[in-house]
């Protein structure tokens, strides 16, 4: 079984980052690597939106403040098919790993998003997600499966978690 991480933490506490610095280090080692992960998006300072990225592809908004919505998660309007037309093909691709930031309110507003990681789940790839500590029924229901490794992103254990992580997932995938 190849393994499935979820990198659970509060807001800001740099899951993205672990994430982001873990799949550097697996690219740099000859793993390769599909999903995506998010950034945010800032005008003069201020949070206005988030974007999602492919993991060495495309970029498109995911949401912003001006965007209508639905949905719309706190203040900021979801660009639903902008996302889907995005992350999903990035599911997709053949790759040792698979990199999801994140599995949060935004992303599982589409129902097509979480049939992809729920169908991603049932094959044979390693998984890496970030994921929030609210608590929501899909990511409670993957939280419980025998199969998920729960990592906990703190402030103490941020900076060595991507060479950690890299290192568990090279030696599972039988990579030098």
């Amino acid at each position: 079984m190849p393994p499935r991480i979820l990198l659970e933490g509060r807001p800001g506490v740099g899951k993205t980052t672990v994430l982001a610095r873990l799949v550097e280090r697996l690219r740099a080692a000859g793993i390769s690597v599909a999903g995506f992960t998010t950034e945010e998006l800032r005008e003069r300072g201020r949070r206005v939106g988030f974007s999602v990225r492919q993991v060495g592809g495309g970029r498109a908004v995911l949401a912003h403040v001006d965007l209508p919505g639905p949905p719309r998660v706190g203040r900021y309007g979801v660009d639903l098919a902008s996302f889907e037309r995005l992350a999903l093909p990035s599911l997709e691709w053949p790759a040792d790993v698979v990199a999801i930031d994140e599995l949060g309110k935004m992303e599982l507003a589409s129902p097509a998003f979480s049939d992809a990681v729920t169908e991603l789940l049932d094959r044979d790839r390693a998984l890496v997600a970030t994921v929030h500590t609210f608590r929501h029924p899909y990511t409670d229901a993957l939280k419980r499966r025998p199969d998920i490794v729960l990592v906990r992103v703190t402030e103490r254990n941020r900076d060595a978690l991507p060479e950690e992580l890299a290192a568990r997932l090279r030696d599972a995938l039988h990579q030098p």
